[in-house]
């Protein structure tokens, strides 16, 4: 599974703006390949900072929705931020709390190693 946060800081008087786009963009972001869910997570000290956390899988339709018109106009909000979206993509190898359902008679897999990797962090300009 892969794991997506965008961060972003709004301008005070654009804080409305990012918050509408960003809601705006949930119901196309349903629709994309491979999506599985998200978050969307409003700072409880500084009402402009928003994080949208996003589940994909496989790597590929992530890579897809990153080159999409819809993530496009998540760029677009960048002349209502204060300081450069972060962006920060996570490899999930193993979790607890959530796992597919299976029949039966398949036996989960036993695993004792759990790790996420960082594949991708930065800020964009």
């Amino acid at each position: 599974m892969i794991i997506v946060r965008k961060a972003m800081n709004a301008l005070p008087e654009k804080q409305k703006g990012v918050m509408q786009t960003l809601l705006s963009m949930i119901e196309a972001l349903e629709k994309e390949s491979g999506y599985l869910g998200y978050g969307f997570f409003c700072d409880i000290e500084d009402k402009n900072v928003f994080n949208l956390i996003s589940e994909w899988e496989p790597r590929q339709n992530l890579d897809h929705y990153i080159r999409s018109d819809l993530f496009s106009v998540l760029l677009g909000t960048k002349s209502l931020l204060c300081e450069p979206l972060k962006f920060q993509i996570f490899t999930v190898s193993d979790s607890e709390g959530r796992k597919p359902s299976m029949p039966p008679e398949v036996k989960e897999p036993n695993s004792s190693s759990k790790s996420i990797d960082t594949v991708y962090s930065n800020s964009i300009t």
